[in-house]
């Protein structure tokens, strides 16, 4: 790995950028606090000006990843338009392209263990991003009538539990990336289709 040689600027996001380097190369179990202050030419010490210990940096990265992968959900949900199912179609498609395009973030975010009622920060980070699949899925429930509507709460566990065991499998950004007949996106439109028409929640505009 190069040496991210650390001259000036603000040491905490050269950490933080020096952490993601790490865990694209070893994953997010792979390296210790020391190797990241070295890779980014500092002391051993400096880090812990910063972060209480390697968990603490992991969480910084994580944190940082919730907000961008709440971003584009947002901007990918577009508040229900066109209309509720083209955007939850939209979203589906946003969430894998996130844990390809960022597996560093993704790592990071739902893979490296973390505690998040020691981080009430990335706690809060995550409860964000799943809120834009919350109300995606209280959007396509308002759909159902009232008798035999379903819980949506339910609902965004179970189409957050498809998207993100497809990213895992299918789309995460690594060399174990799987072979399929179709894309992952095709697969997870396919997978949320049936789900969804299994709920009375109706088919896709053409």
């Amino acid at each position: 790995m190069t040496r991210r040689g650390y001259h000036h600027g603000n040491l905490r996001e050269a950490l933080v950028a020096t952490a993601m380097a790490l865990i694209a190369e070893k994953g997010p179990f792979g390296f210790t606090i020391a190797e990241a202050a070295r890779a980014a030419g500092v002391s051993p010490a400096a880090p812990y000006r910063h972060f209480r210990d390697r968990d603490d940096l992991m969480a910084e990265v994580a944190r940082q990843g919730f907000e961008r992968f709440t971003t584009r959900l947002a901007a990918a949900w577009n508040e229900g338009r066109p209309d509720p199912l083209t955007a939850l179609q939209n979203l589906g498609r946003t969430y894998l392209d996130f844990a390809r395009r960022e597996p560093a973030y993704y790592a990071a975010m739902f893979e490296a263990g973390l505690p998040l009622e020691v981080d009430p920060g990335l706690a809060r980070a995550g409860d964000r991003a799943f809120a834009v699949l919350r109300q995606a899925a209280e959007n396509l429930a308002q759909t159902v009538p009232k008798v035999r509507r379903p819980p949506a709460l339910m609902v965004a566990l179970h189409l957050w539990s498809l998207a993100h065991g497809i990213a895992s499998l299918f789309a995460h950004g690594d060399g174990g990336r799987r072979w399929l007949a179709m894309s992952p996106e095709d697969l997870l439109e396919a997978g949320v289709l049936v789900y969804l028409q299994g709920l009375g929640i109706g088919t896709p505009p053409r």
